[in-house]
């Protein structure tokens, strides 16, 4: 006689589903629940280093607007220290190098401020995690400088086909903001990582 299970049993892996940015992002929702949103300045206002703003667009196959997407940000500081137990020294005071974003509905454009991180084992660059309805597992990738020697990172250099090293490189505007759009599929797809 088999054993009588008194819990639930697992179901199929589901996409993230419509509401994933009310649950990760609730104050760019609308909803506001914390007093610490996880939201756009991820730096904090005692950072030293530049100051600067990344935006972008998440594009599909065809080319049109993710508008449902939720981009989670991870950075060292600008002397390339993460602010987490393990790391080798101490971050400024309220530098979470952490954060949230959604883009703006009407738009489709992401966007958050920080500082410029210091290079951590190779070139300056933030590591991003993208989730979206239809997309089962998140999709990681890296956003590297355009006005930085990226030549000698390890992980650029990993990828084979130096054309396809480009998706990775946000492009610097005329003031400190720099532009990276993400290609989930087809022409211009964005490097992702299997980590």
């Amino acid at each position: 006689m088999a054993q009588k299970l008194d819990y639930l049993r697992e179901t199929a892996s589901q996409t993230a589903g419509p509401y994933v940015h009310i649950g990760l992002a609730p104050g760019a929702a609308g909803f506001e629940i914390f007093d610490n949103e996880l939201g756009q300045d991820i730096a904090g206002p005692n950072a030293k280093g530049e100051r600067i703003r990344v935006e972008g667009i998440v594009r599909d196959g065809t080319g049109s607007p993710v508008k449902d997407v939720l981009i989670e940000i991870w950075q060292a500081n600008a002397d390339g220290i993460y602010a987490h137990p393990e790391s080798a020294g101490e971050v400024e005071e309220g530098f979470r190098g952490f954060g949230r974003v959604i883009p703006a509905f009407e738009t489709g454009i992401w966007a958050f401020d920080t500082i410029k991180p210091g290079a951590v084992d190779g070139a300056p660059h933030l590591n991003l995690w993208v989730v979206a309805r239809g997309i089962n597992v998140g999709l990681n990738t890296r956003l590297y400088f355009s006005d930085e020697d990226n030549s000698a990172d390890p992980v650029l250099n990993l990828i084979e086909w130096e054309n396809r090293r480009a998706t990775l490189i946000a492009q610097r505007g005329d003031d400190a903001t720099y532009r990276f759009d993400i290609t989930l599929q087809g022409d211009n797809e964005t490097v992702f990582f299997d980590v």
